[in-house]
């Protein structure tokens, strides 16, 4: 089995030296390349990664192009058989993770892409231990997976008008139709160093990231569900926006719903031209999977 390790990044050059570190290793294997595609940073990354990660293999956008342009090149220019993403802020905390990981798609013909079980936190957790079992899931987290390149290649790739949020999700969906599962496999441990607290408290890109949330969403819905779920979904969630949200006094979110609802409009001939519409059985088949393990705790 051949593995790459991608890694895209922009202006987080601590961030990303750091998990170069925790990787590194894993380039012993010749059987093992890792690359990172640094979209556009201005505060040296580049310099920085050629000079102390040598046998990392650097891709450059001059001017940011989009983390989804990045993972897109990654993926379609790749010869490994598996192909594991991690945030620049993210590595692994298992041991022998891609003998794990190969273990898995062995075992699993059907599994197109491993989910792993992530940590949010700044430090590790003095329990990593779980009993969670392997399961199969509508979706995964774009900070900690791995792909069966051979289920890559049989779905588009990321939709980058999407820009950011919803990608994992129409990825999934694509995989779903193609028969392919996502599996969420815990025994693949890694922790993303963030800070959840203060990432809520920072109000600077809120509009955005909720907009880009919400729309990430909608697209999602009108893409792919059965026309008559399409609406009913569509404004079964506006609706929870406005009744938990907007009703409660937080008309802060106003503004990204509008903007959410714009967006809607403005990408509706993308939307109608990609549509892939499921079955009504496939959707209730798909309905039936698991939500997506997006975080875990430690368990007491």
């Amino acid at each position: 089995m051949k593995f790459a390790i991608h890694i895209a990044t922009k202006n987080r050059k601590d961030d990303l030296l750091f998990t170069l570190e925790q990787v590194y290793p894993l380039l012993e294997n010749p059987e093992v390349t890792c690359v990172v595609f640094d979209d556009g940073s201005d505060d040296g990354t580049a310099e920085a990664v050629t000079k102390q990660f040598p046998k990392v293999q650097l891709l450059q956008n001059q001017t940011s192009r989009g983390y989804l342009y990045c993972r897109n090149v990654m993926l379609n220019e790749t010869q490994a058989d598996i192909a594991i993403s991690l945030d620049d802020d993210a590595h692994f905390l298992s041991e022998n993770p891609l003998e794990t990981i190969a273990e898995f798609f062995a075992d699993n013909p059907k599994c197109g892409l491993i989910a792993f079980r992530i940590y949010w936190s700044k430090t590790p957790p003095e329990n990593p231990s779980s009993t969670e079992t392997s399961v199969a899931v509508k979706s995964y987290v774009g900070c900690g997976h791995a792909w069966r390149m051979i289920a890559w290649r049989s779905i588009p790739s990321y939709p980058e008008w999407f820009e950011f949020y919803g990608e994992e999700t129409f990825a999934s969906l694509h995989l779903f139709k193609k028969h392919w599962d996502v599996q969420y496999v815990p025994e693949v441990f890694v922790l993303h160093r963030v800070d959840l607290k203060l990432r809520k408290a920072q109000t600077k890109d809120f509009t955005l990231r909720y907009r880009r949330g919400l729309r990430a969403g909608w697209f999602a819905i009108f893409l792919f569900y059965p026309s008559d779920k399409a609406i009913h979904f569509f404004l079964y969630s506006l609706w929870m926006q406005c009744k938990t949200k907007v009703f409660k006094g937080q008309f802060k979110v106003l503004l990204p719903i509008l903007g959410a609802l714009w967006d809607l409009i403005v990408f509706s001939s993308k939307i109608r031209k990609n549509r892939t519409a499921f079955t009504t059985r496939e959707f209730a088949d798909y309905a039936k999977l698991k939500e997506p393990k997006i975080y875990w705790k430690p368990e007491k």
